[in-house]
Order: structure tokens, then sequence, then C-alpha cells
């Protein structure tokens, strides 16, 4: 039987000062003075639009994206948070996260987005190596990621996170383990390290750079994973290591299939409806004059059918290490857990999960081979 679980917002700002080659995201890169005020009055309205969604639930979470959120003013982000915490209440121990790049912010302004209501920063870091960075078509220099990290953690932030990527164009070993030491000595509380993939319609698609081949991906990914560990940072999400206490919150939310509302350019949210048993997705107008001009921001609405709701789940949860509750999966779904039977059997067979009578739980074979533990499910 479905139940309501968690409720997050996520908040979309597209704009950057320039669109790196790898990036797939919906992000445009600015020319001229941004509309904040007139963006943000956009937003709040996009948000009373959706505010049937909410059915009586407080805000777990928030997630500033983008784009480049940084490039807003704290007074901008600070009458955008008031005015949602006017719409939905926020949970006592709400979490409020807002990306932010080295090469935009002002450092002066770590402490006004704190003042603003901003609990959490992720600073897009990528890389300490100067050439990666500029290979990386990335505005800001190892010596400002540097200096960002420290003032973030100097400017009263609950915590704070800081993207790293690895797999880089021309990254050999030592540079791949040289980047962890250096972030891990910034001491961040939470670490994203993920490897650079080619995505369609990026730069990188169309002029690829020469990567590490398999062999050496693999040697970073397993020497890394044992270096952060040794450093005090547990892996809690495929690309996800945090200091105990640390754990992003906002993302966990997604991964066990909780709800979110999406508003600002191409958002995306996902809603369970208790009334009708039914479980939605919606998207937002993509383009930023569009989203600017509409009076009914949102662009497509889908219903999950039944029938997908086990593997969208699947998909969402095998991102997490931790133990899959079976009341968690039928609560989210909606569906009996005997409809997954036959493919929990087919990856127990191959050592991918393990179970018991309360939880599943993937193995180490399970966490590196997520796409063969998935197709057990198709």
């Amino acid at each position: 039987m479905l139940t309501l679980p968690p409720l997050s917002l996520y908040v979309h700002i597209p704009w950057c000062v320039q669109k790196c080659p790898y990036c797939d995201f919906n992000s445009h890169g600015q020319h001229g003075e941004l509309p904040q005020q007139a963006y943000i009055d956009a937003l709040i309205a996009d948000l009373k639009n959706d505010i049937q969604y909410v059915q009586g639930r407080k805000l777990h979470s928030i997630f500033i994206g983008g784009g480049t959120p940084s490039l807003f003013d704290a007074a901008q982000i600070a009458r955008l948070l008031t005015q949602v915490s006017l719409l939905i209440p926020f949970s006592e121990q709400i979490e409020i996260s807002m990306e932010a790049n080295p090469g935009t912010l002002e450092h002066d302004d770590f402490k006004a987005y704190y003042q603003a209501g901003v609990t959490r920063l992720s600073i897009g870091v990528q890389s300490f190596s100067s050439d990666k960075l500029n290979l990386l078509g990335r505005i800001h220099d190892k010596d400002e990621a540097k200096v960002a990290a420290r003032m973030a953690s100097e400017a009263g932030y609950d915590s704070f996170n800081l993207d790293l990527m690895h797999g880089l164009p021309n990254q050999s070993f030592d540079e791949a383990m040289a980047d962890i030491d250096t972030a891990a000595a910034l001491n961040p509380p939470h670490l994203s390290w993920y490897q650079l993939t080619i995505e369609q319609n990026t730069l990188f698609h169309s002029k690829p750079p020469q990567l590490p081949d398999d062999e050496a991906l693999w040697k970073i990914y397993e020497q890394g994973q044992k270096k952060l560990a040794s450093l005090g940072y547990e892996q809690y999400e495929i690309s996800a290591y945090a200091k105990p206490g640390y754990r992003c919150q906002h993302n966990i939310n997604y991964w066990q299939f909780g709800d979110y509302l999406g508003i600002g350019c191409g958002a995306h949210g996902k809603v369970t409806l208790l009334e009708s048993n039914k479980i939605i997705r919606t998207v937002k107008i993509k383009h930023p004059k569009g989203y600017l001009a509409a009076e009914h921001y949102t662009f497509d609405l889908t219903e999950v059918p039944e029938d997908e709701r086990a593997l969208e789940y699947l998909m969402n949860r095998f991102r997490l290490i931790s133990p899959i509750p079976k009341s968690e999966f039928e609560q989210r779904t909606g569906l009996s857990r005997t409809v997954i039977e036959e493919g929990i059997a087919k990856a127990k067979a191959k050592s991918l999960l393990i179970e018991n009578e309360e939880y599943w739980e993937l193995t180490s074979k399970g966490q590196l081979f997520v796409n063969e533990l998935l197709s057990q499910f198709c």
C-alpha cells in the first residue's frame, strides 16, 4: 500500500558563466545581467502551482542546483527561501543545500548565503590540477578551489561537499590520488567522487578527449575507494562519501524513492498521490525565456505505471549501499514484495544480493555490477 514518503524540493537556476564541455545539464551561459528578481518571482509562482502535491507534509530538504546558483545574490536566495517557508512548513532539521562554483563566488558571500538560510554548500571543484581544470573548461584555478573550501569551513555551515571527478583526460593514477589527498586535507565533511562520462549533446561527445583506458580506470577506482576509507570517509552511495553524520539527506531521499517537487527551468519532480493511488513525474519548461513568460510552468506530466514502479524504485535504491527494507519497497511502490521474487532469486543465485526476513542487501559484487543486478528484474 502506498504511503507518503518524505518531501524535498529541487530548485533549478540555469545560468552559468560558460558551458563546460562535459556538461549535459540544462544550463545556459550568462549573457549580460541576470533577471534575478523576475526569476525568483517565477520560481515562487511555480511552487504555488505545485502546492497541491504537498499533501500536509513538511519539507525534508531543499537543493538549489544549476547552472551556477552562486551567480544569484544572497538577498535573492534569502527571498526565495523565505517565500518557500511561507508556502510549505520546514521540518525542524531541514537541510538546505546550494551548489557553488569557486570561480564565481565572491568569498565574502559565503556567510551571506549562510545567513540567507543555506545550511550546506556543494562546491564544484572537479580537480586540483590546473591543466585538468583547463581541459574541463572550468573558470577557477586550483588555488581558488582551496580558498573556497576553507571559507566554507569557516562560514558556519552544518556541512559542505566538494565535487571531484576522476578518469579525466590524460589523467594518471598519481594525479587522481593527489586530488583525493588535496581534497581530504581541506577536511570537507562530504565528498562526491565520480568518473567523467561522455554524454550526448556535449562538446566532449563531438570532440572526444583521450581518456584513461579501462585498466587504468579500474585501478583509480579501486585504490581511490581504499584511500577514501582510510581517510575516514564512508561510502554510502555509488559516488558519495561522507564523514559519520554528514550524509546528504536530499540525495538519500531521491535514492530511497522519496518525493520531490521540482521548480525552475527544466526541473523534474516526482510525487506520490495517495487519493488516486498514483505516482507522477513532472517536468518544467526548459528554456529560460519560455519559463519567465509562462503562467503554467509544467511542460510534461506523466504517471509511472504500476508495472514500472518496481524497476524505477530499484534503479534508485540500488545506488545506496545500505540494506533495503522490504517494507520500504511496499510503501514507496504500493506493490507486494512478491512481484520481484523472481528477480531476487536470480540476483541471489549470482551472488549479487543477500536477504533475510526484513531486508535485501547488495553484496560487494552487487555494488560493483549494478547494471547486471538491475537486469535480473527486467
